[in-house]
């Protein structure tokens, strides 16, 4: 008889898998993002490991992604956020991934997400029940999801779980710390810690780990994550909005993987007055390398928000 197909259902929760993107992006030694289909690519082949059967057998027949996102009305006041909204539903699309979005609530003057991890967990069971997953994988850290996981165990869904821990510091001082609810480790028939498996394996130059990440240092993308997206060409002026400030530094919003500009670059206005999510004209420039940075940044406004930023997609 031949063997049975393995039958994969991949679930994102979209803030915990932006937190780690951004995270190997800004503050690891490997400074890239997180690809999507680097990702579905190491998936199949660990549940061929785990399941003892064969990779190509092992199928992600659906993949599901939940996320908080600004509002329309919201998002038009803030620059080109609807244009890298849609670019990043494209790039979400050519993966096979569906989307779930929910209105950001504003609570006491932060926004915040309510409901997403409710959704996921009603989407998760429902599909499981209805679709007969063999594997069920949760990209997720929260122990909220036990009672999902406890739930997809009587249907005989083996779940696992990628788990990311880690912690950095950033530049003022303050300590960040990611860990995964034990509780949900503990429940999952499939527990892979993704931080020790990166950190062990890239240093062998594991295809498939070194897949997992976007090919920023030549600035080239596949073709799966292009998604009609156009490098900017030197001496090219844009306006964007900038991502983060670090002490004497920034980055300015521009997929795949933002554009760094130096203090000096900064023209009429001060360096020490911009702050993220704030609307500024550029132009595209080289560095020594031949990487794209922004140069002759010029502030065109302010857009802070009660001094909360949301952080940008992993495009």
């Amino acid at each position: 008889m031949k063997e049975r197909l393995v039958r994969i259902g991949v679930f994102y929760d979209g803030n915990y898998f932006l937190h780690v993107s951004n995270y190997y992006n800004y503050d690891h030694p490997r400074k890239r993002r997180l690809s999507l289909s680097g990702l579905h690519e190491f998936i199949r082949n660990q549940v061929a490991q785990e399941e003892g059967a064969e990779a190509h057998l092992c199928q992600i027949v659906d993949a599901h992604y939940f996320r908080g996102r600004l509002n329309a009305r919201e998002a038009s006041q803030r620059a080109d956020t609807l244009y890298w909204d849609r670019v990043f539903d494209d790039i979400l699309m050519s993966v096979g991934i569906t989307t779930h979005y929910l209105p950001l609530k504003t609570v006491f003057g932060r926004r915040e997400e309510k409901g997403i991890d409710v959704w996921l967990a009603l989407e998760a069971f429902e599909l499981a029940f209805y679709k007969r997953f063999d594997v069920l994988v949760l990209i997720a850290a929260d122990g909220d999801y036990v009672p999902l996981v406890r739930k997809l165990n009587t249907l005989g869904t083996r779940v696992m779980a990628l788990s990311w821990d880690f912690e950095y510091t950033t530049d003022m001082g303050k300590r960040m710390i990611t860990r995964t609810s034990q509780d949900l480790l503990e429940e999952v028939s499939y527990p892979i810690a993704m931080h020790e498996i990166i950190d062990n394996r890239i240093k062998r130059n594991d295809p498939l780990v070194t897949n997992l990440f976007v090919l920023n240092e030549s600035r080239r993308l596949t073709n799966l994550e292009a998604a009609d997206l156009e490098m900017p060409e030197e001496g090219e002026v844009l306006t964007s909005e900038i991502f983060s400030i670090k002490n004497g530094y920034g980055f300015i919003k521009y997929p795949p993987n933002n554009l760094f500009f130096h203090y000096t670059s900064v023209i009429g206005g001060d360096f020490n007055e911009l702050r993220e999510g704030d609307e500024v004209e550029f132009v595209v420039g080289k560095n020594e390398d031949g990487g794209s940075i922004a140069t002759n940044v010029k502030p065109l406004g302010i857009s802070h928000i009660n001094g909360n930023v949301l952080e940008d997609d992993p495009y």
